[in-house]
């Protein structure tokens, strides 16, 4: 298979989070390999920062203020990517949030708002801008589930049902669209060196401390950096890879999860335990 096109004069890569991160990462990855970049956040600032980082690159950038939890905010945006751009070529799902809490901890509120942005954000923007996408001759779309999206942690309840659900949900879409010129990936990073930790969300019944302590482990676990995981998120593009599995740790995961699908906790959960205890 032919690799695919990533600097496309008249389209540009669209990545949600783009303000930060892995999506900001995986945007100055693209822009370096010449492809412009349409950046869609809720942080303003944040936005243009990475924007002004992608210019220097030599390509076009656009920003774009949305709130992934309502689709309205997104629906105007394939046309403003068109008529900025010319349209869209690749699309990168990176947005995500976390919550901190046990399911007896949490309130369906607090449940509903992680799998609107995480799950229901991804679906809603793919939904959106797959008619741009399978207009042209060669489009990808790359969507970030996680390490739990191959085993769900206790503690994690509402954020493993979203990266289950976008592994699902990509996977069920990479076949309907298998043959014709969307390439689909499934991005599952281990533990990224983001702030995602120490910016989740504390369900009203845990205690802040301790919480605290649960995020600070977690970050403290990170090994891989943004800047690799965004290279290994491009290749996978590159290469139209199904699959893409970033980081040592999410392999050791992925085969414990093999191995023992229904008691892989009692394995690793020791050395995890740290970071999910609310």
């Amino acid at each position: 298979m032919s690799r695919f096109p990533l600097a496309q004069p008249d389209a540009a890569a669209v990545i949600t989070g783009g303000a930060s991160g892995i999506g900001a990462a995986t945007a100055l990855e693209l822009a370096r390999r010449g492809s412009h970049i349409a950046l869609l956040d809720r942080d303003e600032q944040g936005l243009q920062r990475v924007a002004e980082q992608v210019r220097a690159l030599g390509v076009t950038a656009s920003t774009h203020v949305v709130d992934l939890s309502d689709p309205d905010s997104v629906t105007p945006v394939p046309n403003q990517v068109a008529a900025e751009h010319g349209g869209a070529h690749i699309l990168v799902n990176c947005a995500g949030v976390s919550l901190l809490g046990t399911f007896a901890q949490l309130t369906l509120d607090e449940f509903d708002w992680l799998l609107r942005v995480n799950l229901w954000g991804t679906i809603v923007t793919t939904k959106l801008f797959l008619p741009h996408l399978s207009a042209r001759r060669a489009a990808h779309i790359s969507n970030l589930s996680s390490g739990y999206g191959l085993l769900a942690p206790p503690g994690r309840a509402p954020y493993a049902t979203s990266k289950f659900g976008v592994r699902g949900f990509t996977e069920s879409l990479r076949n309907e669209m298998a043959g014709g010129p969307v390439s689909v990936s499934v991005v599952h990073p281990g533990g990224i060196k983001t702030q995602i930790a120490m910016k989740a969300r504390v369900a009203a019944a845990v205690d802040p401390a301790v919480a605290k302590k649960a995020a600070e482990a977690q970050t403290n676990a990170y090994r891989t950096t943004p800047e690799d995981a965004a290279i290994a998120i491009v290749a996978g593009i590159e290469k139209r890879r199904g699959r893409v599995l970033i980081g040592s740790d999410v392999r050791v995961l992925d085969a414990v999860a093999r191995l023992t699908p229904a008691h892989y906790w009692r394995l690793i959960g020791s050395s995890l335990s740290a970071a999910t205890r609310t």
